[in-house]
């Protein structure tokens, strides 16, 4: 890092559109977990998982924004373009999370006394919520790469997007599916575990290699091909499990097509079954999507100098 090029801080960190969205961010982080902390509350694993996920949320941004503001980002062995933009995607999916479940399980519950203080917090922190996912949100457009552009980062691309989505997915599908989902009764629902743990492996290994700046150690085909090929594979395993899992959970032979009058709320597997059924389905759409831009993204990147590539 030369300091001799220009002031120690960088301008831009503040006084641009991407700085007032990486300060918003601080800003209603900040907020939504001081009045968490005061009087708002959280209890039970749902509570557990949103306060998680802000202070995750948070602890990242200041990162971020510490490192961008001091330029001391070069001094790191990654792709800071394409890791910021992975980390807003991220907090976004995040911050969507607990602005839905934070509000379902907690605002319209009862007012511990009169007054109902605790109820107004909580719709505070539902609101800063929600304005921060908005930030977030506005960080991964303004970062995202326009048709037509220079393809400079591909986590800055539709289809690298889709791998952060698609990732946060499988997350979903794996936390059903250890919420009793009873996976290893059938053979056929443990291949689909196989299934879901290889693809988020390997798309998580992409996601890895592109903030590491590491396609280039790839030897047997370019880089932008090998993505296209790993999706293929995916969008065939994934094909295959949206087929097989509903048949071993919801065929009389095997399951129930409806949900037990005896199976307790919340502690069903047919309820977890259900779960891990449709988000395999909007996986496999996001695949689908992916195989289908990334060769948009390898027909734009042909015309792109090798050095401009990631």
């Amino acid at each position: 890092m030369n300091s001799q090029n220009g002031p120690y801080l960088k301008k831009e960190a503040l006084c641009s559109a991407l700085g007032a969205a990486r300060l918003c961010q601080l800003a209603m982080g900040c907020a939504v977990i001081a009045m968490v902390t005061h009087s708002a509350g959280y209890s039970g694993s749902y509570g557990v998982f949103c306060m998680a996920a802000w202070c995750f949320c948070f602890s990242m941004s200041v990162v971020v924004f510490f490192l961008d503001a001091t330029r001391l980002h070069s001094c790191l062995p990654v792709s800071w373009d394409n890791l910021t933009v992975t980390c807003a995607a991220v907090a976004t999916l995040m911050y969507v999370t607990a602005s839905v479940v934070y509000p379902l399980f907690f605002v319209r519950a009862e007012c511990p006394y009169a007054g109902c203080d605790v109820r107004d917090f909580r719709i505070a922190v539902t609101v800063c919520s929600i304005i921060g996912t908005l930030a977030y949100g506005a960080e991964v457009v303004l970062c995202r790469a326009r048709p037509g552009q220079i393809v400079v980062g591909y986590m800055a691309t539709v289809s690298g997007l889709l791998k952060v989505v698609q990732s946060f997915v499988a997350c979903i599908i794996f936390g059903a599916l250890a919420n009793g989902s009873e996976y290893y009764r059938h053979g056929g629902t443990i291949y689909c575990m196989v299934v879901y743990a290889f693809c988020f492996t390997l798309t998580t290994l992409v996601v890895i290699m592109t903030v590491c700046r590491r396609p280039k150690n790839v030897r047997c085909m370019p880089f932008d091909r090998l993505v296209v090929v790993c999706t293929l594979l995916e969008v065939l395993l994934y094909l295959s499990v949206s087929v097989v899992w509903p048949v071993f959970c919801f065929d009389t032979k095997y399951g129930s097509p409806w949900r037990p009058s005896s199976c307790p709320r919340g502690k069903c597997p047919w309820d977890s079954q259900v779960v891990v059924s449709v988000f395999s389905f909007v996986n496999f759409a996001l695949y689908v999507a992916d195989l289908v831009y990334s060769q948009r993204i390898r027909f734009v990147s042909t015309h792109v100098p090798v050095n401009s590539r990631v």
